[in-house]
């Protein structure tokens, strides 16, 4: 398993009329989320492209439990439960400053060949990335 944890604030752009995350911001926050843990284990989202490796999101799914609010200062961890074959998941939870959980959700992406478009396996060398970070 991999973690990774970092800060953000919200923003006022970020909310709704009342206060509220705008729900739909939860997934630009995973986002984040995921390219700081990939940064964390000294790799980036440009070095995958770079060497011909797309990862589209294949899927996302959300769960609403509390809304974050204007200037929270939220806590976002991101996770990796299992080394991907095909596709890579990214579990991720949102906390407010209180420590409560907000949401949480998993983003499912693809590697896909950059030059084809054609779905392809992990690449060995984000593999061995991974496997050199990994805890269990």
């Amino acid at each position: 398993m991999i973690v990774h944890e970092f800060k953000m604030r919200v923003r006022y752009a970020d909310t709704d009329q009342m206060g509220y995350v705008y729900y739909g911001h939860y997934a630009r926050f995973f986002e984040a989320g995921r390219a700081e843990l990939i940064r964390s284990l000294g790799f980036t989202y440009r070095e995958m492209e770079e060497r011909g490796v797309m990862m589209p999101v294949a899927g996302l799914e959300v769960r609403y439990l509390r809304p974050a609010r204007y200037d929270d200062l939220l806590t976002i961890r991101s996770g990796i439960r299992e080394l991907p074959e095909k596709r890579l998941k990214v579990y991720s939870e949102v906390f407010n400053e209180a420590g409560k959980l907000c949401t949480g959700g998993k983003v499912t992406l693809a590697f896909m060949d950059g030059k084809t478009n054609q779905s392809m396996d992990c690449p060995e060398f984000f593999l061995q990335v991974l496997r050199a970070n990994w805890s269990v």
